[in-house]
Parts: structure tokens; C-alpha cells; sequence
């Protein structure tokens, strides 16, 4: 799937950041290298590991997956919908509200792991299912118009956006 068109997604900044990849990047690499990464970085944590925190009031590492995985829950449902012909438009959502519900420190890093995987498995064959002429559909989505491409996109970027955090912010705790 070929990265979308200044067009397809809002003019705003974190959508610039998410967005930022080589013009010629294949979506379904970008998957692939970025889910090898995470199930490396994350088999390799102990439970106590996966309850880490880098400061207090932010997420674990184990919730830290977790929102990974309800955003590209959200994203990709927006996706189907749009490609659908959904035209109404779709919610947003804050991500500190559901990660109060969301009980991912409940659950065992081994489980967050499961969902992880399922989750991005099950995108990658609705996503290469898509069609062009569904690819380029434009909906609405939490007040802005923008394609199935740019959200598929979307999941790879707010991952590279976690995956940088995690670099940065919990890797020194593990030196």
C-alpha cells in the first residue's frame, strides 16, 4: 500500500510525526520490522519488567503495549468502517480515559503479548485485502477528513512513535 497524499490526512503536527516515512516504504514491511522489534524488546522483559514505569504517572511498559494495541484496535476499526462507506463521523478517543479501564496491568505480560500479536496479524490481512478503490476512501474520523491509506499508515507511525519512547525512556532503566 503506497503512503498516502498530503490530501488523505489532516494538516497537523503529530499526524506529520506519525507520517514520517521514506516516500517508497512498504507498509507491510514497516509492520513487520516494527512487530519483530516490539515482541523482541517485550520477550525479553520479566513481569516485573513489563510493571516498569520511567516516572510516576506514566504508563508501564506492559500498559505502554496496551495502548498500542487499543489504538490500532480504534485506527483499523475507522479503517474498516471508511472502507465500508461509512459516512458518518467516527469518535475520537483519550487514551488516558481508556487506559483507566483498559486493565492491562491486570493482565500478564504474556497476554498482552497474545492481543499484540492477533491484533496486528488480524490488520495485516483485512489491510492487504483492501482494494485501491477502498484504500483511497475518505471518511471522517474524530472531526477530520482522512483515507483508509493514511489510517493504515496511522497504526505504523503511532507505533514508531511508542517504539522511540520506549528507546528513550525505558531502555536506560535496563543498562
Amino acid at each position: 500500500m503506497h503512503f498516502p497524499a498530503n490530501y488523505e490526512y489532516p494538516n497537523a503536527p503529530y499526524f506529520a510525526e506519525y507520517l514520517d516515512f521514506p516516500a517508497d516504504a512498504n507498509l507491510f514491511e514497516v509492520y513487520e520490522a516494527q512487530t519483530a522489534e516490539i515482541l523482541q524488546i517485550y520477550k525479553g522483559l520479566t513481569e516485573q519488567d513489563g510493571n516498569y514505569a520511567y516516572a510516576a504517572g506514566k504508563w508501564s511498559l506492559k500498559q505502554t503495549l496496551g495502548h498500542m494495541i487499543d489504538t490500532e484496535r480504534i485506527f483499523s476499526y475507522r479503517a474498516l468502517a471508511i472502507s465500508r462507506g461509512e459516512t458518518q463521523s467516527l469518535p475520537g478517543f483519550d487514551e488516558n480515559a481508556y487506559m483507566q479501564q483498559a486493565g492491562y496491568e491486570n493482565q500478564t505480560l504474556a497476554q498482552v503479548i497474545e492481543q499484540y500479536k492477533a491484533v496486528r496479524k488480524a490488520n495485516v490481512l483485512f489491510m492487504s485485502s483492501l482494494t485501491e478503490t477502498q484504500a483511497n476512501q475518505l471518511g471522517q474520523a474524530n472531526g477530520n477528513s482522512i483515507s483508509v491509506r493514511a489510517l493504515c499508515w496511522m497504526i505504523a507511525g503511532h507505533e514508531k512513535h511508542h517504539l522511540n519512547v520506549i528507546r528513550a525512556r525505558y531502555f536506560p532503566h535496563f543498562s
